[in-house]
């Protein structure tokens, strides 16, 4: 059956980003198999109100600042009347939510609970449980998932971790990985300039941030470079960290480039410029980023941590504790391996990825995701506070109250702007999408 689904988060284009293009890439499929699909995040400078993009796919750039780290500050009331709006006028019948980290995503949550909707939530990141931002976050996420129809999660690693941190029941958790647009990240082409053969290139890219083991990098590289006179790095990415990758890479001057920030229609080309793709994060729920440079040719030597070990079949990487020692092992082996061009043929892993990790696959399992939710029956106002309830002796009440405020709040929208005045939005014309 066709659904009318509203993506909301923080996080979206212009931004950059594994959830970013989640969305899309979830959102064209879906309008593809025939579904009506808008997305919901906050105004990016000049980039505000209504605009539509690729098949149709609207977006509404809602006015609403940023407050830390990408995400808007949580109120809960204050976007009610817009997000309500929104709901009557795309006669939405799901509201899918994106990361624990968005606050535009928690509010939503909140919104669809007071108009009655079926509300999904997808999370894309492993989370702690000790320090205070975590602390802080698993307390919002306990409160959103309270009530929530279905979650889903990239890996088996990340439902268990969002099962402890939401206390949520298990059976409504579905594991769905994240997949790879295998028409772009694809092995160099007949055509295409290769990279040296007599030298080794090694290729990292992520955000320079301390989660991604960039402290892991700034070790590991001048091992490698003082070991191997044949071995250069190639370093993507920007973040609070890049000023240790640079005092590295003055020291080994050619032998360690450094790129910056790469759009998104960059990164196939960047990655297709090495021979080994090495990752250090210390977490992940699911590694975008070795999908995409296994698609891309490149072999992979990664840290063993949360969901990696799920994503790709031995052959196609090498795993590693995330220590220096560890990981420098792991780059000996396979640049051994290359050295003997034992290294698996780059064609045969695109297919294999191409077959495993395609977003109409993903698109397929959420389309299941999504029946279940609407067949599920809409909590009374009496079960849901039961559920608050539980959530502690302190927090169940205030939560409560914030429920019963709500109802004050979305009365007082209807009252004001009666949903008979709210014009229903034309949907486009799903038949003249080619297919």
């Amino acid at each position: 059956m066709p659904h009318n689904i509203c993506m909301v988060s923080d996080f979206f284009y212009p931004n950059m980003g594994g959830v970013e293009e989640h969305i899309y890439q979830l959102s064209q499929c879906l309008i593809e198999k025939g579904h009506k699909v808008v997305v919901i995040t906050h105004s990016y400078e000049d980039r505000k109100g209504v605009r539509w993009m690729t098949n149709g796919l609207k977006v509404y750039y809602v006015p609403a600042q940023v407050f830390y780290n990408g995400s808007i500050l949580p109120t809960l009331f204050s976007t009610l009347p817009i997000l309500r709006e929104i709901f009557v006028r795309e006669a939405i019948s799901i509201v899918h939510c994106h990361g624990a980290f968005s606050s535009l995503g928690h509010d939503a949550l909140f919104a669809s609970k007071l108009v009655n909707l079926k509300s999904i939530f997808t999370d894309h990141s492993l989370f702690g449980f000790a320090d205070a931002s975590a602390i802080i976050t698993n307390r919002f996420l306990e409160i959103s998932l309270a009530d929530v129809t279905h979650c889903i999660c990239v890996s088996n690693i990340g439902k268990a971790n969002t099962v402890l941190r939401g206390k949520v029941n298990s059976d409504v958790v579905y594991v769905i990985p994240n997949a790879v647009d295998s028409s772009t990240f694809k092995p160099l082409l007949p055509h295409e300039q290769p990279p040296p053969n007599d030298r080794i290139i090694v290729v990292l890219l992520s955000r320079l941030v301390y989660r991604k083991g960039v402290d892991l990098m700034t070790e590991i590289m001048p091992i490698i470079c003082n070991k191997y006179n044949d071995v250069d790095f190639i370093i993507g990415g920007d973040g609070p960290k890049r000023l240790q990758i640079e005092e590295v890479r003055e020291r080994f001057g050619d032998r360690i480039k450094l790129v910056g920030a790469l759009k998104h229609s960059q990164v196939r080309d960047f990655l297709v410029q090495g021979h080994i793709f090495l990752n250090t994060s210390l977490t992940e729920a699911y590694c975008m980023a070795i999908v995409e440079a296994a698609a891309s040719g490149l072999q992979v030597v990664s840290t063993k941590v949360g969901g990696i070990p799920e994503v790709l079949p031995s052959e196609l990487i090498v795993l590693s504790e995330p220590t220096v020692t560890d990981l420098v092992a792991a780059l000996d082996i396979t640049i051994a391996a290359r050295r003997n061009q034992t290294f698996p043929d780059p064609m045969q892993a695109h297919r294999k990825i191409a077959l495993w990790y395609n977003w109409r696959d993903v698109a397929r399992r959420t389309e299941v995701v999504y029946n279940s939710a609407i067949n599920e029956p809409c909590p009374k106002d009496i079960e849901r506070l039961r559920r608050y309830m539980k959530i502690g002796w302190l927090v169940g009440p205030l939560v409560c109250l914030l429920f019963a405020l709500g109802r004050i709040v979305i009365t007082f929208c209807r009252l004001y702007l009666p949903t008979k005045m709210i014009d229903e939005a034309k949907s486009f014309p799903v038949s003249k999408i080619e297919r």
